[in-house]
Formats: C-alpha cells, structure tokens, sequence
C-alpha cells in the first residue's frame, strides 16, 4: 500500500516514518512538510534518521495524495481538513490521528467522508482504543452505585489538562451511562467540596517527569474496586495503531470510521 506522511519532519510524522519502514505490505510513497521547510527535498528517510529510501519530501500535497492510495495526518485541524478535501478528491484512504478537532472541523471531515475512506481517532493506540471500549462496557454495566473516576498522568511539558484520552474515556463511561459528560463530569476538586454526587464521573490529573502517558478508570463500590489501565511507553503505538488502520481501510467504502471500527469493537 503507497502511503504518505503529512508533517513527515514532526515527532509523530518521523515515527510514522519509522513504522512504515518496518511493517510488510507497506511502501513510504512521499512526505509532505510546509512550504518554506528546511526539509523540502530531503530524503524521507533521512528526516527520520533511518538512512536514504529514495523518496524525498515535498510541499505540493496536492501533486502527491493524486498518486498514493493513503495519507496519515497527525498535524492541525486545519491542515487535517484541507488535506481531507484532498483525499475525497483521491478517493484515497485518510487517517487522521490531529487532536484538538472542533465541531466545525469535524463537519467538514464529515463531510470529505462522502468520497474518502476516513479513519479518525483521538488516540490511534490500540490498547488505549481497547480501554474505551471496556470502559463503555463495564459503565453500562454496573449501575451508578459504581462511582467512576479517571486518573491520567503525563509528562511536565503537557500544556492540557485532563488529556484528550481522558476526556475520550469520561465519554466513553458516559455513554455507557447514557448520561451527558458535560453535565456529569467533575475536573476540579479542591477546598471544601461536600460529598461526592452519585454518578458523577469524576477526573484526576498528574503531571511529572517524562511520562509519555498513564490512563486509569476506577469504578470504585462498596467494598470493591474495578481498575482498568493503559501504560503507555512508546509513542510508536500511535504510529502502528495509524498504520493498522491505514491497512484495514485499504478497499472499504468511503465513509468516517474509528479505531472501535478498526478493531471490530
């Protein structure tokens, strides 16, 4: 499968770099980087530091997804959407792992969705997509005498606060319910708060070191305590998990899916 890379000299588009050289049935087919970068014209493999493969980068996206059959996108919301308008003119395979999508963005990518195979996701980690699937299951099936509550750790630099996988997971618990978050979630405790409201869905946040990223859901009872968890230790989870996906839309319809589709869940 011809695949390219958006942001190829970026954290995540270098990992997904890394990951594709690794994984069979996959070809690095080009790279795309903003006009004006140092690295237009380098070797794609070696922005990512794993020696020359004959492919270089480029800053015409639109030239590119015409001859690749998908495109992985871990860059901004408003490059994710221009790029999406692309790939429906491709008919290609989009996977976007860009986070901090608002609605507006989402109804564009909706609507791309009518001529590109989309896979769109928050977290492309297939352990963490796993969780939120246990999570909506485990919520709908204890009742509101099960108190939830999600703790998440990451690193000091980590701007945000709860994490976006956090926030997937208070979703996830929450249509288990089927509650709202935004009425039901509890982000802030401190002073005097009274007792905890029954169903509430509360979050706990740790910042420290270089913790890559730590998600806990507690469904604490009365005398007992249900804890799931993912540990994450490698960012290059979330380029396997778009690579996974990447493969498994190869030839689906076109139309907006999620890990939960990519994972049969």
């Amino acid at each position: 499968m011809k695949i390219a890379v958006m942001g190829a000299a970026g954290r995540m588009g270098r990992e997904l770099v890394k990951t594709l050289a690794t994984i069979q049935g996959c070809q690095i087919a080009g790279g795309i980087e903003r006009a004006g970068s140092p690295w237009i014209g380098q070797d794609i493999g070696r922005v990512a530091d794993i020696g020359d493969v004959g492919v270089p980068v480029t800053d015409d996206a639109l030239a590119l997804i015409a001859q690749v059959e998908a495109v992985l996108d871990f860059t901004t919301p408003a490059v994710s959407v221009e790029i999406a308008g692309l790939a429906a003119n491709a008919r290609i395979v989009h996977v976007i792992g860009t986070t901090g999508l608002q609605d507006e963005h989402m109804a564009a990518i909706k609507a791309a969705a009518r001529h590109a195979t989309i896979v769109q996701a928050g977290n492309m980690s297939l352990g963490v997509n796993l969780l939120l699937g246990l999570t909506r299951k485990i919520a709908a099936a204890l009742d509101q005498d099960y108190d939830i509550e999600i703790v998440e750790m990451h690193h000091k630099h980590k701007v945000d606060a709860p994490s976006g996988t956090a926030l997937m997971l208070g979703e996830a618990a929450a249509q288990g319910r089927n509650v709202d978050l935004a009425n039901r979630g509890v982000r802030v405790r401190d002073g005097h708060t009274g007792a905890r409201t029954a169903g509430d869905i509360g979050f706990a946040t740790l910042r420290g070191g270089s913790v890559i990223g730590d998600h806990t859901v507690i469904f604490a009872g009365e005398g007992e305590r249900i804890a799931i968890s993912h540990l994450a230790s490698d960012r290059s989870i979330y380029s396997r998990g778009a690579v996974k996906a990447a493969l498994w839309a190869r030839g689906k319809s076109p139309g907006l899916y999620s890990m939960a589709d990519v994972l049969g869940l």
